[in-house]
């Protein structure tokens, strides 16, 4: 079991609410420069936040019988971690499974000047997933708080940051 759930929570795309508990990214090994069009690190930090903060509001409002909802969880999400997300969302609604409770970002730190690398702390504790017979598929050891690190690209002028990358791993500062 405890497997099982390292899988669902290392495939989440993150941060990621629910999807800590059934979705899955991996890191790219090559860096990212930071996107350009921002007058400061400050500046692409503070999108970078607001990028994934409205991701998890965006996964907050997933009804997993409704792929409909997940557009919106899509236009915040690039690359590997767009695939993955569709991946996982399209298993979970055909599987028909169930998601109830918010996550909430409790902490969102600065990790790499050179590239928009940051860790988010997500709070998952309120969020239950279960499966189609109402089995509960959060186990016992889920921990309550994720670090999630997080890499962004720039995608357009109207959307200038997207989630590019997204893997759980372990950081005090979440703890």
């Amino acid at each position: 079991m405890m497997d099982r759930m390292r899988q669902l929570a290392g495939a989440a795309c993150g941060a990621l609410a629910f999807m800590l508990l059934a979705t899955g990214c991996a890191p790219d090994p090559t860096a990212t420069p930071a996107p350009t069009g921002f007058s400061s690190e400050e500046e692409a930090f503070a999108a970078a936040e607001a990028t994934y903060r409205a991701y998890v509001d965006a996964l907050n409002q997933v009804d997993l019988s409704d792929p409909a909802t997940f557009e919106s969880v899509y236009a915040h999400l690039s690359g590997p971690a767009l695939g993955d997300e569709k991946r996982s969302l399209t298993k979970l609604h055909a599987d028909g499974w169930l998601v109830s409770g918010r996550s909430v970002v409790d902490g969102f730190y600065r990790v790499d000047e050179d590239e928009l690398l940051a860790i988010a702390c997500l709070d998952v504790s309120a969020v239950s997933l279960t499966d189609a017979s109402g089995v509960s598929q959060v186990g016992a050891e889920r921990p309550d708080v994720y670090a999630v690190q997080l890499r962004f690209t720039s995608s357009s002028e109207a959307s200038p940051l997207r989630v590019s990358e997204s893997t759980a791993i372990e950081d005090s500062r979440c703890a």
